[in-house]
C-alpha cells in the first residue's frame, strides 16, 4: 500500500494483515441481555452486526462484539481463525469500558480474535470492526483520492462508537464516570495508524515522500509501496485531524506512523501505549512505532525482542502471504503464543490503570 503521494491504487498491502474471514457466521444485531448480576466475567460473548448506511455511515460496518459473559464459551472455526467464545450468549449487565479494535490493512474483524476474547473475559465490550474498503474483500478505498485511507479509517472508528451508545442494548451497560463513557481503542499496522489519529496524530503527506527520498534504502517496504514516487505531492498535505475526544486511551502495535507531524503527536495527552517488533521490516520501527513513542508524551514502549510485523495478530489456520512473506510465520527462535499471552495480560491492565487514572 502507498501512501498518498501517487495513484492510490499502488498504496494496496502497506502492513496489512491480509485476513480472510470465509465462513464468518451472522448474527442476530439484538439479543435479550443477562438479568443475572456478575462481578466478574467467566467468559467471553460474541456476536455480529452491521452498522447501517445512514446519513452520516456512507458504507456499512460489520463489526464483531465481544464482550463478558456467564455462558461457557467454545472453539468456533471461522475460515483461518477460531473464536473461543459463547455465540450469541448474553452479556453481564455492566461493562468497564468500550474497546475499539482496528485491523491492518486487507485485514479482518477476527484477525486479533485472542486479544478480544482477553479484554471480554476481564469485563470489557470490544467491538472489532471491519474497515470497509480496506479488507481482505474489498479494496476499494484505494481507488479514491490521495488521502481517503487516513480520514476514512478513523471516521469509521467514529462512527462504531456513535452507534453503540446509541443502542438501547449496549449503551446502559458501558461504564461512565465524570468524563463520560470509557472509551479505548486498540489497532495494529494500518490500525495502530487509526487508533494515534483518534488519539490526535494528524497526517501530513509531504513526510510520506521526504522519507523515502532519504530513507528507502533502510525502510524499502514501505517506501516500494510508491513513496518514492516522482509524481508531483497534492495541493494540501496537511489533512484535517481524525480526532476522537471520546477516545481516551490507546493502544497501537508496530503502527504505521512516519507520517505524522511531531507537533501532533506532542500534542496527544492520553495514555499512550506502542508496541514495536524489532524485526519489523514491513514498518521498521525507528521510522514508524519509535516516531510516535518519542513525540508523545509519556508513551509508554514495548520493544519485542525478534519479532516479525505480524507478531501481534493470531497465528492464522493457513498461510497467508504477504509482501513480507507468510503471515502466519515467524523467525526462528520466536514464541508467538508468549508473546500474545503477554498481551492478554497487558492490554487489560493497561485499560483498567488507564480509566483509574483519570
Amino acid at each position: 500500500m502507498k501512501f498518498s503521494l501517487v495513484p492510490a491504487a499502488r498504496l494496496r498491502l502497506l502492513c496489512s494483515c491480509l485476513w480472510s474471514c470465509l465462513g464468518l457466521l451472522a448474527l442476530p444485531v439484538l439479543m435479550p441481555p443477562s438479568a443475572a448480576e456478575a462481578a466478574e466475567a467467566a467468559e467471553a460473548g460474541w456476536r455480529q452486526i452491521t452498522i447501517p448506511v445512514s446519513s452520516s455511515n456512507p458504507a456499512a460496518i460489520p463489526v464483531a462484539l465481544y464482550y463478558p459473559t456467564q455462558t461457557p464459551a467454545r472453539a468456533i472455526p471461522m475460515g483461518p481463525s477460531t473464536v473461543r467464545a459463547a455465540i450469541g450468549a448474553p452479556p453481564d449487565p455492566k461493562v468497564k469500558g468500550l474497546i475499539i479494535l482496528s485491523h491492518g490493512t486487507g485485514g479482518s474483524e477476527l484477525g486479533h480474535t485472542s486479544l478480544a476474547e482477553a479484554l471480554a473475559r476481564h469485563g470489557y465490550l470490544v467491538a472489532a470492526l471491519r474497515h470497509p474498503g480496506d479488507n481482505w474483500e474489498d479494496h476499494s478505498i484505494w481507488q479514491q483520492p490521495p488521502g481517503t485511507f487516513f480520514t476514512e479509517r478513523p471516521r469509521q472508528a467514529s462512527r462504531v462508537i456513535d452507534a453503540l451508545l446509541a443502542d438501547p442494548e449496549w449503551k446502559d451497560k458501558i461504564a461512565t464516570d465524570a468524563q463520560g463513557p470509557r472509551i479505548g481503542a486498540v489497532g495494529h499496522s494500518a490500525g495502530g495508524y487509526t487508533v494515534i489519529a483518534l488519539a490526535g496524530g494528524q497526517v501530513d503527506l509531504s513526510r510520506i515522500g521526504e522519507h523515502c527520498r532519504i530513507d528507502s534504502k533502510d525502510d524499502p517496504l514501505f517506501c516500494s509501496m510508491g513513496g518514492d514516487s516522482k509524481s508531483p505531492p497534492p495541493a494540501t498535505t496537511l489533512l484535517p485531524p481524525a480526532t476522537d475526544p471520546r477516545v481516551r486511551a490507546v493502544v497501537a502495535m508496530a503502527p504505521a506512523g512516519v507520517f505524522f507531524t511531531a507537533a501532533s503527536l506532542a500534542a496527544i495527552k492520553i495514555p499512550t501505549a506502542v508496541y514495536a517488533a524489532e524485526r519489523d521490516r514491513w514498518l521498521v520501527p525507528r521510522f514508524h512505532a519509535e516516531w510516535v513513542a518519542q513525540n508523545v508524551p509519556h508513551a509508554e514502549f514495548h520493544m519485542i525482542p525478534n519479532a516479525w510485523h505480524f507478531a501481534f495478530m493470531d497465528r492464522p489456520g493457513t498461510p497467508i502471504q504477504t509482501l513480507d512473506g507468510d503471515a502466519a510465520a515467524d523467525p526462528p527462535g520466536f514464541d508467538r503464543e508468549a508473546l500474545l499471552t503477554q498481551l492478554r495480560n497487558d492490554l487489560p491492565a493497561f485499560f483498567d490503570k488507564a480509566f483509574a487514572q483519570e
